[in-house]
């Protein structure tokens, strides 16, 4: 039992010590990036929207509660609205519906065209960087004037060349990749929190 213990010990230390060499001075200025254009877009009344494939979708659901409540909520001063933020791969019926009648690389592209404005945000979460409908996200985005930034792991494939602003974890192991999905997502949740907008647009406002 004891020689068990210990060999666990010994990976997990290994994996939490690989997790935090993960976040360079490099990685924290680009994620600082990414925290002020959230700040501003929730300011201005803009909509980030978030995407990815399995664990990077759950991840997405995730961050998009976090973004919707969590930051107006926690932190000093008054409560506030929270973000117009949205997890693409949330709705089912929408999913399921764009893979079976336009294909499952059109998932997002598609929701985009629909409801995507110029300076809105784009997240996309992958560990690959080369899933197809996020790269088609990223392109639509582009095309619509928006802000977009990638969480990526192994190479970053696509993706890395695709977002305006890559935020590239050069990592192989999905586990650790899907960690810092939600790291990057949890240190932009605090900051937003300790700095809140002083004032926010009418709710029913279109900006």
């Amino acid at each position: 039992m004891t020689l068990t213990q210990s060999v666990f010990a010994v990976k997990a230390t290994d994996y939490l010590n690989r997790l935090q060499s993960c976040f360079s001075p490099e990685i924290l200025a680009a994620v600082e990036i990414l925290a002020k254009e959230i700040r501003q877009a929730w300011a201005e009344g803009r909509n980030v929207f978030i995407c990815g494939n399995g664990g990077s979708a759950a991840n997405a659901i995730h961050l998009a509660n976090d973004f919707h409540y969590g930051i107006g909520a926690c932190g000093p001063g008054p409560s506030l609205p929270g973000l117009r933020v949205e997890a693409l791969p949330a709705n089912a019926g929408v999913i399921t519906c764009l893979a079976n009648d336009t294909g499952y690389d059109n998932i997002y592209s598609h929701q985009l065209q629909v409801k995507g404005q110029p300076g809105d945000l784009l997240i996309v979460l992958s560990g690959s960087g080369n899933s197809p409908n996020v790269v088609k996200a990223l392109e639509t985005a582009d095309s619509q004037q928006m802000k977009t930034f990638a969480i990526l792991a192994f190479s970053g494939g696509r993706c890395l060349e695709l977002a305006q602003v890559p935020i590239h974890f050069a990592i192989d192991d999905m586990q650790i990749a899907e960690d810092t999905q939600l790291v990057v997502g949890h240190l932009c949740m605090q900051w937003l929190s300790n700095n809140k907008p002083t004032e926010l647009p009418p709710l029913h406002s279109n900006y």
